[in-house]
């Protein structure tokens, strides 16, 4: 049974002041006024302090382009050469499909924890919360792979970074330790931010990718005014057999990249005119980071000393800047890299915490009481914050004591967002071969204009992000023994993702039926 188009009532009404249903007493502070939520059943109760370019950063930097193309650039290049640029725009195309199905969402639904709150009203309560379960799990091991980032950065800066003595590389044991160190210390300090509330986050948040688009920009013209060749010689494939299979793991680059963009959507609560907003800056914030980092990949290609020495697959992009720009102006640029990776690792944790949040509000988690309740002065929900700060960290000693395990992990958490997100699309779609409207099919946004929609492109759009989503599922997930396994002798890292797939839905199922 569906539940109505507008109104998922909660499972488990929180009780008042612990946030959540219609009819608790609304707590004290300057965001009771909204009352924008009493539609869906919430009372008004994160303050909405955060505009147009808070919302697009939010999106932007959860997919952090900077973070993530320079921490997998060398994995990209290693499988599938050169011509893994192509991959880039093929997941681009395949992801703005998606953000577009989202768009319509963000604007019918404004809620925080928009994964869970859109597959709940488009299917039902058991349905919408297997898809947040898996999504809230994918967002805190993100966080964990986010914050790694500093090790394939810092070191490169000043070599005083590593702390621990020894290879530096996220493959060896010190480098393993020393990515823990740091990663600890960023997780930390963001957790801090987000207990401290919102508007001290959306500040860093603004200001960082702020940054983070002039470095990107910057980096691209270097490298492009330093090219070594031209992408004629560059993006072949040189026929080889079999290289589709290798272009497939080379895709993996771009699909860890762009997810996040429905970052945007997670804070509505917290957004200004979020009806208008959010749908502009989901789309916004992906195809942004889409142009800048499809820059990024094609002008190190271009810019590369080599494409043969082996540096490219082991180095990556730290390499190119170092040795095409000079080290004063590579560790420069890579400092700018480094503030990319520190705000990239608040907003995802910032994403994962409202997750949490939604999810308690309902009901729908242990201690959802604790979990749910909003400090009246910050409008902030503190203990999601120090639970998916905590977990992450948890995460890091994956890494610790086994480096070559933590790809199986960091990919899986890659399949469980991107089984959340067909999981959705897949419910819009069932929704609009119903003939059943998305959303009531008469609302407008904060200015009286209608909301944003695909009109008549709604169905084919809706089916190829579908058919895309699960065909990027099953070729993340796919147990290939050369990815998860390289060293052998290990099935399990071979199936993690299918066995930590099969893992989480069993602990979900089982912590469902204990509820009942």
């Amino acid at each position: 049974m569906t539940t109505s188009p507008s109104l998922a009532p909660p499972e488990n009404p929180a009780p008042p002041g612990a946030g959540g249903w219609l009819g608790d007493p609304p707590q004290a502070g300057p965001a009771v006024a909204d009352q924008s939520l009493g539609e869906f059943g919430y009372p008004q109760q994160l303050h909405r302090t955060m505009g147009r370019f808070a919302s697009f950063a939010a999106g932007f930097s959860f997919i952090s382009v900077l973070t993530t193309v320079f921490q997998l650039f060398s994995f990209g290049y290693g499988f599938a050469g050169p011509a893994f640029f192509w991959s880039w725009p093929l997941v681009l195309g395949g992801q703005l499909l998606v953000a577009a199905c989202f768009a319509e969402l963000a604007a019918r639904y404004p809620i925080s924890g928009s994964i869970y709150q859109w597959a709940t009203r488009l299917g039902n309560a058991v349905y919408g919360w297997f898809t947040g379960w898996l999504m809230v799990i994918g967002q805190i091991v993100v966080v964990t792979a986010a914050a790694l980032a500093l090790q394939v950065v810092l070191p490169s800066v000043w070599s005083g970074f590593q702390l621990v003595g020894g290879d530096p590389a996220l493959s060896s044991r010190t480098g393993a330790a020393n990515a823990v160190l740091l990663g600890a210390a960023l997780i930390s300090a963001t957790t801090l931010v987000n207990v401290i509330g919102i508007r001290l986050m959306s500040v860093i948040n603004s200001v960082g990718v702020t940054a983070e688009l002039t470095g990107i920009a910057l980096i691209a013209v270097l490298l492009f005014t330093h090219s070594e060749r031209t992408p004629t010689v560059t993006l072949h494939t040189g026929g080889q057999s079999g290289y589709l299979w290798m272009f497939l793991v080379g895709s993996f680059t771009a699909a860890y990249v762009m997810i996040g963009f429905d970052s945007a959507g997670e804070m509505s609560e917290e957004t200004r005119a979020p009806r208008r907003t959010a749908p502009r800056t989901i789309l916004g914030a992906l195809a942004a980071a889409g142009l800048g980092g499809g820059l990024l990949i094609l002008g190190a290609l271009l810019a590369a000393p080599s494409l043969s020495d082996g540096r490219l697959a082991t180095e990556g992009m730290a390499y190119v800047l170092t040795s095409t720009l000079g080290e004063l102006p590579g560790r420069l640029l890579l400092a700018d890299v480094a503030v990319a990776v520190c705000v990239g690792t608040l907003a995802m944790q910032t994403a994962g915490a409202r997750m949490i949040f939604s999810m308690a509000r309902d009901g729908a988690l242990p201690y959802s009481r604790r979990l749910a309740a909003v400090s009246p002065r910050t409008g902030t929900p503190h203990l999601p914050a120090l639970v998916s700060g905590g977990l992450a960290i948890g995460f890091l000693l994956v890494n610790l004591l086994a480096p070559s395990a933590f790809l199986a992990l960091e990919t899986t958490c890659i399949v469980l967002v991107y089984t959340a997100y067909a999981l959705v699309v897949g419910a819009m779609l069932r929704r609009r071969l119903q003939g059943r409207p998305i959303g009531s099919g008469d609302e407008l946004d904060e200015q009286g204009r209608p909301l944003f929609s695909l009109g008549r492109w709604g169905l084919p759009v809706n089916v190829l992000a579908l058919v895309y989503g699960v065909a990027m599922t099953v070729n993340l997930a796919w147990p290939r023994a050369a990815v998860y396994d390289p060293a052998g002798g290990h099935w399990y890292l071979q199936w993690f993702s299918l066995l930590f797939l099969a893992g989480a839905l069993a602990v979900g199922g089982a912590y469902r039926l204990r509820r009942r």
